[in-house]
């Protein structure tokens, strides 16, 4: 799995070359009352997903080169020794990590498999899962020394074995020449190269690749037995120079009736001189076929694998699904999710960058609704660190998510060498999962989180390419949103497109609902909104709303039209938040919404989050106003500096709240946290005119803290 920094930085990015491409059973008891087949497609809720297990502390498990030496002893004893060491640490679930690219080690299957199952065999035996993790769809194909050096600079996590120039025209698995199944190139009709990663893919749409990769899961079951499979990268990192290939234009026309155009067809490519990340043109409903033609592929194969892993748990990294600009990379986590059965965030990087963690909580809360809608399925954060702070930070935002914890060290990810006081996963985050285990054992499988406000994200206007005049997607709104209900402590959930489309999901709830920048609609979602708003539901709207349908077609009238004319009182017309920065103020202070939670005195930057957990109330503190302190000498491939370790930006710790009683009632608790060891602190509280005055002190502690 590449890391958070270059993966984020990709899909980011503006500047890159033309040349390549840079997360239970909660469905609401309404549902049942409605069975599948007397709902449209859009209104389906996922269900059913394979949950054998439920990971809460997961480890990478590293592999480096040396484990090619299977069977010596050394490398067994080096097996045993870690696998006891993940025991101490209390980790439950092991990803394997390492031998990335997995079909550039297609002549040494045989001896990876004996090893990945010596490891299985070690890890079982202390009750630890061990899930299979690799890419899918790569090999490693470095176009001269140049390429070849910044490869072994940048990606030496990937255990770096692949085929010399003229081997790699006869590497093959299953009777499959690998160059045959590439990507076309649309422009010159070389090989899909993602220049990022110095990686050739494989075509998805590839009937050949299909088979060899069927055939590889084939044999990983049979052989290795995994007890789950973390598979890497359902997506297309070439981007939009990809595919040309034969079977993806058939495709086009099959499924979709349209020729392949030329790539001089400006009303379908745009400006191809501009980054590959901002080709294409929206407005023509052609180019918004060929982008979700490309997501059906990527589904169509995740739907393969998990046909051949059965019952055992799947899923595949992802770091965001909202923005316009993963569809370039057909990176789509809401267009495969009923095929998974965990679901993955990438997190923080090892940088100085990733203490401004904030901008990630809609991503976080986005990907663990995918989960529960998905039967509350498991939803897991990755971090990557090599420092114990940085640890600390992936572990602590896992608590306050409410998701389970995949850490990860990344000594091979930093610039050209690791330092030599990086540390091993396992005693990184041993600590904090001992501190857990002792003093606050908290569930998150158990628990439930309390949205004031359900904050509309509606996936039509990412597929569909969807701006304002102003050039402000919808997820840029929602993620604004989302900052502000952050940093004043307002519980929130992400609502997305399939709920929006269910009058008894959005009645289900009384909390509002806020859709800002919603302008594709369907008209199921249009009709449950509107049947929500007269049945008393509130909704705070901002235009534009339904100006366009789901496939992006522009409405002759917006549905905001018919909606604003119902004069419902419930109905509240506000400003876009990119627009204007008071609209916040404007919905807090209304009387239709009562904040559960209002900080009254002490200094802003520490932020709470309210859960229950099987009636046991706990609120979670997290700080938002850290300071990095950057390691002096070590950098990442991107040349920041490494975080070292975290300091407080917060003066006046002694913090008081107002909570109201009714909506959380609490008696009595103990303030925790790692770093005050096995010691906790006494919360005062005391009751006036309905509210609980809560009263703490988090002097000493820079980062989380829980009150239980």
């Amino acid at each position: 799995m590449k890391t958070i920094i270059n993966r984020r930085d990709f899909i980011k990015s503006s500047a890159l070359v033309v040349a390549g491409t840079g997360l239970g059973n909660q469905l609401y008891s309404t549902v049942a009352e409605h069975p599948f087949l007397s709902i449209t497609p859009d209104q389906r809720l996922i269900t059913a997903p394979d949950i054998p297990f439920r990971p809460r502390r997961v480890a990478s498990w590293w592999n480096t080169l040396d484990d090619l030496l299977w069977s010596q002893k050394v490398i067994k004893d080096k097996v045993k020794r870690r696998a006891e060491g993940f025991a101490s640490a209390h980790i439950d679930t092991a990803m394997n990590y390492g031998f990335h690219v997995r079909f550039d080690y297609s002549n040494y299957f045989g001896r990876l498999n004996e090893y990945f199952h010596f490891v299985k065999e070690e890890l079982n035996q202390y009750d630890i899962k061990f899930i299979e993790h690799y890419s899918c769809n790569h090999v490693h194909r470095p176009r001269g020394k140049e390429e070849r050096e910044k490869l072994h600079r940048t990606h030496r996590h990937h255990v770096l074995l692949f085929h010399d120039p003229e081997a790699a025209e006869h590497a093959q698995y299953e009777g499959h020449l690998f160059r045959d199944l590439v990507e076309v190139d649309i422009i010159d009709g070389s090989r899909g190269y993602a220049r990022q990663y110095q990686m050739e893919a494989f075509c998805h749409n590839n009937p050949g690749f299909l088979d060899m990769h069927q055939k590889y899961l084939e044999r990983l079951i049979k052989e290795v037995d995994f007890d789950g499979y973390e598979i890497d990268d359902m997506c297309d990192y070439v981007g939009l120079r990809a595919c040309g290939c034969k079977y993806c234009r058939e495709r086009f026309k099959r499924d979709y009736g349209h020729e392949f155009p030329p790539v001089t067809d400006t009303n379908f490519w745009g400006d191809i001189t501009k980054p590959m990340l901002q080709w294409g043109n929206y407005g023509n409903p052609v180019f918004r076929d060929w982008i979700k033609m490309k997501d059906d592929i990527i589904a169509d194969h995740v739907t393969m694998v998990k046909k051949v892993i059965g019952n055992k748990p799947l899923f595949t990294c992802c770091s965001s699904t909202g923005p316009i600009i993963l569809n370039s990379i057909s990176l789509n986590l809401e267009r495969i999710a009923d095929k998974l059965d965990f679901y993955m965030l990438e997190n923080v990087g090892i940088n100085i960058r990733s203490v401004n963690w904030g901008e990630m909580d809609a991503e976080a809360l986005q990907q663990k609704d995918i989960a529960e809608k998905r039967g509350n399925s498991p939803a897991i954060a990755l971090s990557y660190t090599i420092y114990p702070d940085g640890g600390y930070l992936g572990w602590s935002l896992a608590r306050f998510w409410g998701v389970a914890n995949w850490a990860s060290t990344f000594q091979h990810r930093v610039y050209e060498e690791d330092p030599a006081d990086s540390m091993e996963t396992e005693d990184m985050i041993r600590p904090y999962n001992n501190w857990e285990m002792k003093l606050s054992d908290l569930n998150h499988h158990q628990s439930k989180d309390l949205p004031e406000v359900r904050l509309v994200y509606n996936y039509y206007c990412r597929i569909n390419g969807w701006k304002d005049q102003k050039g402000v997607e919808h997820w840029n709104k929602t993620k604004m949103w989302s900052k502000k209900f952050l940093e004043n402590n307002i519980g929130y959930r992400i609502l997305r497109y399939k709920e929006l489309s269910d009058v008894n999901c959005l009645l289900s709830e009384k909390s509002p609902l806020l859709l800002d920048g919603v302008a594709s609609l369907s008209d199921n979602q249009y009709n449950a909104i509107e049947k929500y708003v007269s049945r008393g539901g509130t909704l705070w709207v901002s235009l534009p709303f339904g100006t366009h349908d789901e496939k992006g077609n522009l409405r002759k009238k917006p549905l905001s039209d018919i909606l604003i004319n119902s004069k419902r009182k419930n109905l509240k017309l506000i400003d876009s938040i990119s627009d204007n920065d008071n609209v916040f103020q404007q919905f807090v202070l209304d009387k239709s919404f009562s904040p559960i939670v209002r900080q009254v005195s002490g200094d802003i930057g520490w932020v709470v989050r309210l859960r229950d957990y099987k009636g046991k109330r706990v609120i979670h503190f997290m700080n938002t106003n850290m300071k990095a302190v950057p390691h002096p000498t070590v950098k990442d491939i991107g040349q920041s500096p490494v975080l070292s370790r975290i300091e407080s930006s917060i003066k006046n710790n002694v913090l008081k709240f107002e909570i109201d009683t009714k909506q959380f009632d609490i008696t009595k608790l103990n303030l925790y946290s790692p770093e005050l060891g096995d010691q906790s602190r006494e919360i005062h509280l005391s009751r006036a005119r309905g509210k609980t005055i809560l009263e703490v002190d988090l002097t000493g502690i820079r980062v989380y803290a829980v009150a239980q």
